[in-house]
């Protein structure tokens, strides 16, 4: 039963994929005229326009592209640690909820801004309802919408003819008017339907069975679950996450929470396809992907199925440690290669108590940081290894590189190398570092193999912009909350600006006409080159330390 819900899941997915991704393509291919889409939301957008001063039809070039999204990520980011150091004496507080420190608050500010949504406390306890609002929800919309500006900004510039990314004010906006504010609120109203309370009420005292008095906490957690899904956030109102019975409460909602992390990754690649004229390319991406989600996908559920030997030789079968009973081990498995395939964060069972094997698998994909990935990112990282791929492919055959038509040169291939190069090492240089600071090592719940992994995963998480934890490493210090928020800076920002920089440099060549020395691009040959060349990179770069954490555990095990 649990492999048929998952293959149903999956299947729901797979079935939204060309609608999605063909609407996505009416919303930010705005350069081929008017649409119906601005009959139905120009009436919200063109107010925004004239307040901002925004020219619609402007273009931008790379680097203007990339100051106009750095300036307002900037300006957001101020604004956000402003309400969180301030909530005490802010509006819409209503359990008396102090100030949050100053280290938490610069990690939690740039945990949102960066579409990361790690959290080093438990929502409840440390955000008023007005910072939930106005410092979590709010930049959930703005950070998924910018990461969506930048991968349309950059299949503009590597099909295009010219230094003309768009307008990232007008992309921003038309991401979240048209996109995620749409799909939010049906989400949110479904969510309310099955039971997540949306209310600005505070907590309540309720008397239990035994007579006994209980503090239930809740708030405005339907809209907050909705965008967090959607935007592959991550995050959560309650500490527990998406195990807690208030954010996700029923079969159903599970579902939708797995298809709405999903959604827009997906149809992100396939409207890649569409704005390239080239469908072919696209499901060449989206088939190396899928390839290496659903084989992560296999490996976390056959290792949780088959649980420790020792308890299997006990009679207790398969893992469930840490798991909703209500959810079981497939729909667990399922969330949690979801949810670091798609970078969002979000848990519905503790990555903790996974079985070595299991707890490989986030940790994996968050490594790759290319199977789907959050808004924007996932297919801009494929589409950097793609270019990686025509590269390595043009020096065993002794020719220039192409893809999609433009000559892969010595500038592409420095700023690839950069972006792929940055990722590892704000991985694996802040681990070191804090097994060899003793306050950091304090923080390990667990000795030898799995602290390591606690570790490992925490940057990890950080460097992806995911903000999923393995949940055992208490990550509220000063070492961490900074150490983490740098991490997290750099992982979103160093790629991006890499990124648009080959976007920019590609869009300016001329096309080239496709001739017998062609490496075809948009084939089953190239996808399985692709794949090779994600896994050998990955496995060179990682796997040393894979090999001292998760697999030396996995030996290990009785």
């Amino acid at each position: 039963m649990g492999l048929v819900q998952v293959a149903v899941t999956l299947a729901i997915i797979m079935l939204l994929v060309k609608p999605v991704g063909t609407y996505l393509v009416a919303v930010f291919d705005y350069g081929s005229g008017r649409t119906k889409l601005d009959r139905w939301f120009g009436w919200a957008e063109k107010p925004l326009y004239r307040l901002a001063g925004i020219k619609e039809e402007e273009n931008m070039g790379w680097k203007g592209y990339l100051k106009a999204m750095l300036l307002t990520n900037f300006i957001m980011l101020v604004i956000m640690y402003a309400i969180l150091r301030l909530q005490k004496y802010l509006p819409l507080n209503p359990d008396g909820i102090g100030n949050m420190p100053p280290a938490q608050a610069f990690n939690t500010a740039v945990s949102f801004m960066t579409n990361t949504n790690w959290q080093s406390y438990s929502g409840e306890n440390a955000l008023s309802y007005f910072s939930q609002m106005a410092a979590i929800t709010f930049p959930m919309f703005t950070s998924a919408a910018t990461g969506f500006a930048v991968a349309i900004a950059f299949i503009r510039g590597i099909s295009g003819k010219s230094d003309a990314l768009g307008n990232f004010y007008v992309d921003l906006v038309r991401a979240v008017t048209r996109v995620f504010l749409p799909l939010s609120f049906a989400a949110a109203l479904f969510l309310v339907f099955q039971g997540v309370p949306q209310t600005i009420y505070g907590a309540i005292t309720a008397t239990t069975l035994e007579g006994g008095q209980q503090t239930i906490t809740r708030g405005l957690v339907a809209s907050l679950e909705s965008i967090k899904h959607l935007g592959t956030n991550g995050g959560g109102w309650f500490g527990t996450n998406a195990a807690h019975p208030f954010e996700n409460p029923t079969p159903l909602t599970n579902l939708v929470h797995i298809v709405s992390m999903m959604l827009l990754p997906t149809a992100l690649v396939y409207a890649f396809g569409l704005m390239i004229r080239n469908k072919r390319q696209g499901w060449a991406v989206f088939g190396a992907m899928s390839f290496i989600f659903v084989a992560m996908l296999a490996l976390v559920m056959a290792s949780e199925y088959r649980g420790v030997p020792a308890l299997d030789a006990a009679g207790i079968h398969g893992n469930m440690e840490g798991k909703e009973v209500r959810f079981g081990i497939a729909e667990s498995s399922l969330f949690t290669a979801v949810t670091t395939a798609a970078t969002t964060g979000s848990v519905n069972n503790m990555h903790e108590s996974l079985t070595p094997l299991g707890g490989l698998v986030p940790l994996a994909e968050m490594m790759l940081n290319n199977v789907f990935g959050g808004k924007g990112v996932g297919l801009l990282n494929g589409l950097l290894y793609a270019i990686l791929a025509v590269f390595i492919c043009g020096l065993l055959v002794g020719r220039t590189p192409e893809f999609l038509g433009k000559k892969i040169e010595g500038k592409e291939i420095k700023l690839a190398s950069i972006a792929l190069l940055v990722h590892p090492f704000i991985i694996l240089a802040p681990t070191a570092l804090a097994l060899l600071t003793p306050q950091a090592v304090a923080s390990i719940s667990n000795a030898g193999m799995h602290g390591l992994s606690e570790v490992l995963y925490a940057f990890t998480s950080g460097a992806a912009n995911n903000g999923s934890a393995f949940g055992g490493l208490n990550a509220n210090t000063d070492f961490y909350n900074v150490g983490l928020g740098l991490v997290m800076l750099v992982g979103r920002y160093v790629s991006i600006i890499a990124m648009l920089g080959i976007a920019g440099s590609l869009a300016v060549k001329k096309t080239v006409p496709q001739g017998m020395g062609t490496l075809r691009t948009d084939t089953g040959l190239f996808t399985g080159i692709l794949i090779m060349i994600i896994i050998v990179i990955g496995a060179l770069t990682f796997l040393p330390a894979l090999a001292l954490g998760p697999i030396a555990e996995h030996l290990a095990m009785p």
